[in-house]
């Protein structure tokens, strides 16, 4: 069934838009404006043009989805198979299923929302001119590497996306941004090095680098040492990108330095290649080799996310001078440790709960990003002790609505029930209770356990930055000596509220008629968040939309290529 009846030809040329767009946009971007475009301020218009771009490529990104059989998600549709280098058997081949289409969609939007908020708060930094050219050529890989089915296109695309997310970093970042930007790209870099050589393995022992081809072998065409081989070395490179515990370092410091927009693109959309690749190369392709390292895989999943959230606890306590930028960086550790654990469990139900966490941490926590990088654009700061001593009646007083979506993006992202981020964490532990056939049961539900002990740790978390950030804090009574607490007895409730602050809330008092109001949600940041939002109530409560997509192509992934 397709909403609108699309021819093949038309389809095709839509994913070749998509992914080529871009990066002729980014071009565009970097050539002087034409005559009549320049407009009052060249800055603005480049950053129109930014918009523009990426609103068109979300639009053939719509079609594509509307013009794509949902009865057959399993078939790969919109393809285009033409050779380009004959002597390595290297072909442009692009394609899309009910896998990748979702990553294609949620690429499309976070970008073009990214690209409508900088539109209005665009960084501090170098030429506008050189930020939309780098966001486009972002887009243009990211896209690609969920579009192509080429192992080489593939890596190709997966290192396309390095060079603009360092610049971003470096050059838009704030603090020790440098430190973070180099520290990003030469995990990345390593990580890519040992994937090439397993990619290479592959492809020179099958003789074929076409992914649909080697997904229908199914991997008998190679040996269960070689593919033990290529999934040690490609598992590397995928779990620096993921990130996965231990080989995550790298991310906070990237997301506290980073500028908004790039936390947003960072998170929501290329922390995905990684899982994507375990998913699109390493099952079908090497099933052998990802049954022997399944339950390594499972168990540095759960160790990330008990980690994660532990680190995230030590963050939001009072004192610690936590980042809430950070915080929300380490939570990604936990929460792709789930991701990663469905994908371990190689089953269905796991893989499809690892499917819709994939797409419910990209809504939930590129929104988290967005509002915490406003909350930081109005008091100057992200330390958690500053926010929570400085807002007096905190969010809830001072911006409402800013205060009421930062609660309502901290309770989905712990995994409220009818919201986005319950279903990939529920499907994802249903899957580690029945692993597949070979794995250790009793291994896979320890490790249930210690993941469903992780979603509580989430919660205490987050429900401790919702009471700081959004209410605020007093300083208890018990720290007042005697004469202060006469003095307050003397002088009344107004010298209550204006008893001892935490260091760096100098003057903070709870919102009174006398205390300044903070700007709350402005047209433009309601624009870029309000779908956000929107998706993540309307996945949460209609899974079967998304679900209804991944679960025929996982079906036939795990199945050789046999619906």
């Amino acid at each position: 069934m397709t909403v609108i009846d699309i021819s093949a030809s038309v389809m095709q040329f839509l994913l070749a838009f998509v992914v080529v767009a871009p990066l002729l946009g980014a071009v565009a971007a970097l050539l002087p404006a034409p005559p009549g475009l320049k407009g009052k301020n060249p800055d603005q218009a480049v950053l129109r043009h930014g918009v523009t771009v990426t609103g068109a490529v979300l639009v053939a990104t719509i079609v594509l989805a509307v013009g794509f059989d949902h009865d057959h998600p399993a078939t790969m549709q919109a393809t285009t198979d033409i050779s380009w280098i004959p002597a390595l058997d290297v072909r442009i081949h692009l394609g899309i299923d009910g896998i990748s289409l979702p990553l294609l969609l949620l690429t499309a939007l976070l970008t073009f929302l990214c690209a409508l908020y900088s539109y209005f708060k665009l960084p501090a930094g170098p030429s506008p001119k050189a930020f939309v050219a780098l966001v486009l050529v972002l887009e243009s890989g990211t896209l690609a590497t969920f579009a192509v089915l080429d192992l080489l296109l593939f890596f190709l695309a997966f290192e396309m996306v390095l060079i603009p997310m360092y610049f971003l970093i470096a050059r838009w970042g704030a603090g020790q941004r440098q430190a973070a930007a180099w520290k990003f790209i030469l995990y990345t870099l390593l990580g890519s090095v040992v994937m090439l050589l397993g990619i290479l393995l592959i492809g020179l022992k099958s003789g074929t680098f076409d992914m649909v081809a080697l997904a229908t072998d199914n991997g008998r065409g190679l040996t269960t040492s070689v593919q033990v081989i290529a999934v040690l070395a490609i598992g590397l490179g995928l779990a620096v990108k993921t990130p996965m515990w231990p080989l995550h370092s790298w991310l906070p410091d990237a997301h506290t330095a980073a500028p908004t927009v790039g936390s947003v693109l960072l998170a929501g959309v290329l922390l995905k290649m990684g899982t994507y690749g375990f998913v699109r190369i390493l099952l079908p392709i090497a099933p052998d080799g990802m049954r022997t390292f399944a339950p390594y895989l499972a168990a540095f999943a759960v160790v990330g996310i008990v980690y994660g959230s532990l680190a995230c606890l030590a963050l939001a306590r009072t004192g610690a001078r936590g980042d809430l930028k950070r915080l929300i960086a380490y939570s990604s550790v936990g929460h792709m440790g789930f991701v990663l654990l469905g994908i371990a469990t190689m089953t269905p139900t796991g893989v499809n709960g690892a499917l819709f966490a994939n797409i419910a941490h990209g809504l939930i926590t590129g929104l988290l990003f967005f509002l915490v990088g406003a909350i930081k654009d109005r008091y100057g700061t992200a330390d958690l002790d500053t926010l929570a001593g400085a807002t007096g009646a905190a969010l809830y007083g001072r911006a409402p609505r800013l205060g009421a979506l930062l609660a309502f993006a901290a309770i989905a992202s712990l995994g409220l029930p009818g919201l986005a981020g319950f279903w990939g964490e529920m499907l994802t532990l249903f899957g580690a209770y029945s692993p597949a056939e070979g794995l250790s049961r009793p291994a896979f539900r320890t490790f249930m356990a210690i993941g469903a002990f992780g979603t509580l740790l989430t919660a205490a978390y987050m429900l401790i930055v919702v009471r700081r950030v959004c209410m605020g804090e007093h300083p208890p009574q018990a720290r007042l000596s005697p004469d202060d607490r006469a003095e307050q007895a003397v002088d009344g409730p107004q010298a209550v509220d204006g008893g001892p602050q935490p260091s760096g809330a100098a003057g903070a008092r709870p919102a009174t008629s006398t205390t300044p109001q903070l700007a709350d949600i402005q047209t433009y940041e309601a624009a870029a968040w309000t779908p956000l939002a929107a998706l993540t109530v309307l996945a949460g409560l209609w899974p079967a939309v998304l679900l209804g997509l991944t679960d025929p192509a996982v079906q036939k992934l795990l199945a050789g290529g046999k619906s």
